[in-house]
């Protein structure tokens, strides 16, 4: 398992983060997912064989926001 902390950009309330989480919890591969809005960071445990960081970052973009690790 991997876990990143990724900075997310776009959210305007609590709802987004609540939807981002929720999108991603139902991703293939996700195993923990906590999206904070007042942070406007994640944090996405995954399992590498099965998604890649990339593609987490992918999912968030389709819901209209963007993504980025943090170093």
């Amino acid at each position: 398992m991997t876990k990143k902390v990724l900075d997310i950009g776009g959210m305007h309330c609590g709802a987004c983060a609540m939807g981002i989480q929720m999108y991603l919890s139902t991703t293939d591969g996700v195993k923990t997912v906590t999206v904070d809005y007042n942070t406007k960071k994640g944090e996405v445990e995954f399992d590498e064989n099965k998604i890649t960081l990339e593609r987490v970052i992918k999912c968030v973009g389709e819901l209209g926001y963007t993504a980025k690790p943090v170093d």
